[in-house]
């Protein structure tokens, strides 16, 4: 059995933000007290994704 101390990383990205996007995302992390990690982990869940779109990306 494989131990890793990040049970979450799969696959590490670094995403470019425009400052005001940054600021968004810092100000709604504040608002709620969540991690901006687990936010776009959310927002990325509730992405639309077509059955279409899943047999091309095999």
């Amino acid at each position: 059995m494989i131990m890793t101390n990040k049970k979450w990383a799969v696959k590490r990205i670094t995403v470019n933000l425009a400052a005001q996007e940054a600021e968004k995302l810092e100000q709604y992390c504040q608002q709620t007290g969540r991690p901006a990690t687990d936010v776009i982990r959310e927002l990325i869940r509730s992405l639309p994704i077509s059955e279409d779109t899943k047999e091309h990306s095999k």
